[in-house]
């Protein structure tokens, strides 16, 4: 159970995300969260981070940072939390939005809108924060190590058809047909963060998600805060508020949500469903049948994201560009170098190749790609 701050000395209980562990702390009755991380870099990132955007955002107080044996803890103010409560996470676990969820979107577009356009500005590649992208497509990156010398499956049942061997094949995907060709996405995917084209950036947390956006509203987990491609926070958001934060996150790491478990009660209303898998070997095609599910306040995140932020950022940044050609690579890497599509189920793996190929698509819509309508219900 999480402290109750009402006592002036208590401690715990200790919980993992990813690869940090966090504490919270009551002392003299203050509410303390330390974080310790192994990594003395990923610390120094994180006070970076801290000092970049707190001017813009709301952000918890940094108390201190110091070395400790075996790596580096940081010291922040713990804003008021407890079971499923405190985050935005807390108010996307309900069966339909409740008028907290709406004010409280309303306040994070329009924050984001106006911080994201008075600080945006043509950036050298070099000078924005590259952690979750260009980092990740870089020789030695996540690209490299998750699929460098491995070839996924892409498995039906019994069969099983290398990725490598993807392009040769027809994709019939809900009566669609498309095309992707494995290898040429990941050569494609390096060579565009290869570039030193200017981007769009703009001062932002940098990841925001579910668990880094508290409520009453507030960013939390600062290491990628600072100037970060706009469309990079885009596709971040967007990609986690419909797919990792409430299918695969959950699915495969529940314990990162010990103080949040109706995120686990909500993981069937946004689990894809596959209805029909084929893979015809003969005649080189493969057929699926799927479902896009997702709750009643997840869709109104994203609708909301899209149409109060995204859009209008878009309209005065990129008035002449097909934002589907923006936000493409983006997308991309968050399919494919968050996790290792070979540590995933064959059914999920099979789901996100899917909307890979979607993604990768010439007539890619992002609008349609992540506010996907409702599943009409089916005929009595």
């Amino acid at each position: 159970m999480t402290p109750s701050t009402g006592r002036r000395w208590s401690i715990g209980p200790l919980r993992r995300f990813t690869r940090n562990l966090l504490l919270p702390v009551n002392a003299a009755g203050s509410p303390l969260l330390l974080k310790y991380t192994r990594h003395p870099a990923e610390a120094r990132e994180e006070i970076r981070g801290h000092r970049q955007v707190s001017a813009n955002y709301r952000v918890p107080t940094l108390h201190a940072h110091l070395r400790v044996p075996g790596g580096h803890l940081v010291v922040y103010e713990r804003l008021p939390a407890g079971r499923d409560r405190g985050l935005l996470l807390d108010l996307l676990n309900t069966e339909q939005p409740t008028p907290d969820l709406t004010r409280y979107l309303d306040d994070l577009t329009s924050h984001y809108r106006h911080v994201i356009l008075s600080t945006a500005r043509l950036a050298d590649p070099t000078d924005i924060i590259r952690k979750l992208y260009w980092d990740r497509a870089a020789p030695g990156g996540r690209l490299d190590h998750y699929y460098a010398d491995t070839d996924p499956l892409l498995t039906v049942g019994t069969d099983h058809l290398p990725l490598s061997q993807l392009a040769g094949y027809t994709l019939h995907i809900n009566g669609d047909e498309l095309h992707l060709d494995w290898t040429a996405t990941l050569t494609d995917l390096k060579r565009h963060f290869h570039s030193n084209e200017p981007v769009w950036a703009a001062i932002t947390q940098g990841d925001p998600t579910d668990v880094n956006l508290a409520h009453p509203l507030a960013w939390l987990d600062l290491d990628t805060g600072g100037l970060n491609s706009i469309a990079g926070e885009f596709a971040n958001y967007l990609w986690y508020t419909t797919a990792l934060g409430g299918w695969l996150v959950p699915t495969y790491n529940p314990a990162a949500f010990a103080d949040h478990p109706a995120t686990l009660t909500r993981l069937p209303a946004n689990t894809p469903e596959l209805h029909k898998a084929r893979i015809d070997i003969g005649n080189r095609v493969i057929t699926v049948s799927y479902t896009l599910r997702l709750s009643q306040p997840r869709r109104l995140a994203a609708a909301t994201y899209w149409h109060r932020l995204v859009q209008p950022v878009a309209a005065e940044l990129w008035p002449d560009t097909n934002l589907a050609d923006i936000l493409r690579p983006y997308v991309a890497m968050r399919i494919l170098a968050v996790y290792n599509l070979d540590d995933l189920a064959p059914a999920d793996r099979l789901v996100l190749i899917i909307r890979l190929a979607e993604v990768m698509s010439g007539d890619f819509s992002a609008e349609s790609f992540f506010l996907a309508p409702e599943p009409a219900c089916p005929a009595s």
